[in-house]
């Protein structure tokens, strides 16, 4: 069975390369006829995201049907969306994952220099990612390596609905953001005021050092189900063992009851200097707990450096990263390594600790597919269980 949804991961490959000689010199062949442009100036377009995911995991949890990592292989991403903007005016953007069944970002953004006649920044409304964690708020397509690190995975937010102000310059950039009421899902009630502040002393084609400083403050509400029954306001911290397949946790807080605030920062870095990059995070958490609860704090970092044989530079935009763009007939290949810990043992709770390491390697055909591979090794301990898995993991991505 191993061997058999291996192989059906490696068809996409095979038949990629099987296509490559004919279409990689045609000039047509990374330009796909997804936009269309209107006479006023405005341009409406497609957009998806699919990738198809198998794992191998080599180990198991804790020894528990509850922890237990099954090999496994099927869709991770199914999204597709609709772009329409006006250059120097609006954009409006709306994804839906297929897989998940969930909306991703559905919002607006106005430029003030449409209205005022000078540049104060962008005004977006609607329902898109909160700002800690700045691996997480890259695109999914651009993800470097298959999974978040486990210290965005248990710190980042997520989506909330909510308006946002932002601002970009040469050397820096700035957001503050509000966000109220429920997800499109219709979970996670409460607010969230956060914020980001980014810093480019380089800033160059093939050349940037960037530092940022996020932070959020989110109050969770309770909610009443449809029988009326009254669950108070809570917090959970948990991160899954480097892949998104499987559903278990290796740590895990627990519901955090009575949590009156979830206070988060986060500080980022990153360093592209032609083939090279590393990037670097450190977030932190504290859910603040009322009626006599002690509050609980989660903290977790982690490096990721990057080499691209082929000598292409990762791109950099609206203050983040972006997949490689091969510049060869043959497509872009890149070297990855990542360490990573996470600690969520704190307030007399018992969340467990993680640390982790990646090797990874991606290879870009075209700007539309992408194949990655990555090697994770996972050493948990939460009480006085321990695991140390070990997970091969591929991926076939198509994107435009």
């Amino acid at each position: 069975m191993r061997n058999a949804r291996f192989a059906f991961a490696a068809s996409p490959i095979a038949l990629a390369l099987c296509a490559l000689p004919q279409a990689a010199p045609a000039a047509s062949f990374d330009d796909w006829p997804t936009k269309h442009r209107f006479g006023d100036g405005s341009e409406i377009s497609a957009t998806a995201n699919w990738a198809y995911d198998v794992v191998d995991f080599d180990g198991d949890g804790y020894g528990t049907a509850a922890t237990r990592l099954k090999d496994d292989g099927h869709y991770r991403r199914r999204e597709f969306g609709v772009n329409l903007k006006k250059k120097d005016v609006y954009d409006f953007t709306a994804v839906f994952d297929f897989e998940s069944k969930l909306w991703l970002d559905v919002a607006v953004r106005l430029e003030t220099k449409a209205a005022f006649g000078a540049d104060y920044g962008k005004v977006r409304i609607g329902y898109f990612k909160t700002p800690v964690s700045m691996e997480s708020v890259a695109a999914s397509r651009a993800g470097s390596l298959l999974e978040l690190s486990a210290a965005s995975q248990a710190i980042y937010e997520g989506r909330r609905t909510g308006v946002e102000w932002s601002l970009e310059r040469p050397r820096y950039a700035l957001g503050a953001g509000y966000f109220f009421g429920h997800d499109l899902q219709g979970d996670n009630p409460g607010t969230t005021a956060a914020g980001r502040a980014v810093w480019t002393p380089v800033k160059e084609q093939d050349r940037v050092v960037h530092l940022g400083l996020t932070g959020s403050v989110e109050n969770p509400h309770g909610y009443r189900d449809g029988r009326g029954a009254y669950f108070g306001p809570a917090a959970r911290l948990r991160a899954r063992p480097l892949n998104g397949l499987t559903a278990t946790r290796l740590v895990d807080s627990g519901s955090l009851r009575d949590t009156d605030k979830i206070v988060r920062n986060g500080l980022e870095a990153l360093w592209i200097d032609g083939r090279w990059s590393l990037q670097a995070e450190y977030l932190r958490a504290t859910a603040q707990r009322d009626n006599g609860q002690r509050d609980f704090s989660a903290d977790g970092y982690y490096l990721t450096g990057s080499w691209v044989l082929t000598g292409e530079t990762r791109p950099y935009a609206g203050n983040n990263v972006g997949n490689v763009k091969p510049a060869h007939g043959y497509g872009a290949v890149e070297l990855l390594a990542r360490y990573g810990e996470l600690d969520l043992d704190d307030g007399g709770i018992a969340g467990g600790k993680q640390r982790d390491w990646t090797l990874g390697a991606n290879w870009y055909l075209t700007s539309h597919f992408k194949f990655q591979a990555n090697y994770v090794h996972v050493e948990a301990d939460k009480g006085l269980l321990s695991a140390d898995p070990d997970a091969v993991e591929l991926r076939a991505q198509l994107q435009f």
